[in-house]
């Protein structure tokens, strides 16, 4: 767009400078537009190096434009990569928590359990296949507790 600006401008002084150079007598016109032209040669020479130099100076600072905002998107990449990291550790976290908070308290059911089926034994008011199922019962507790205790130390594992 300056470009285009600066030609213009360029074109608009040549013009102008002709069409003055025209109002003046012959012999001063053909001195002065000579001169004038000249004139108009280096300032022409001298705005198209203004110009080479404006463009370098724009591709330059196109170009350190383009370097930082590669390394901005790197930045924004290594933040995400960081929250993911983050929010997959915390959700291990969170399952262990819950897998061990299980663990606790089917631990305690058994023991309750178990000490409740010895006083009743004690004070004989268990049948033999109420003690059987008691006994199923507590198999399957062992055997979740077993389950989660892998699931624990799968998710440890991990962490």
């Amino acid at each position: 767009m300056k470009k285009r600006l600066l030609i213009f401008s360029v074109i608009l002084f040549g013009a102008a400078t002709f069409s003055f150079a025209q109002e003046e007598e012959v012999k001063e016109v053909r001195n002065d537009s000579i001169s004038q032209v000249e004139i108009a040669q280096r300032e022409a020479k001298e705005l198209r190096k203004q110009i080479e130099v404006t463009e370098k100076e724009a591709k330059a600072a196109e170009k350190e434009a383009k370097a930082a905002e590669k390394e901005a998107d790197a930045i924004i990449k290594a933040q995400k990569a960081a929250d993911k990291a983050t929010k997959k550790h915390e959700k291990l976290a969170s399952q262990i928590g819950t897998v061990e908070k299980g663990l606790k308290k089917d631990e305690s059911k058994v023991a309750k359990i178990r000490n409740k089926m010895e006083v009743d034994k004690i004070k004989g008011r268990l049948s033999p296949n109420e003690v059987a199922k008691i006994e199923k019962k507590l198999g399957k507790l062992k055997s979740s507790i077993n389950k989660n205790k892998q699931k624990l130390i799968k998710l440890q594992s991990k962490l």
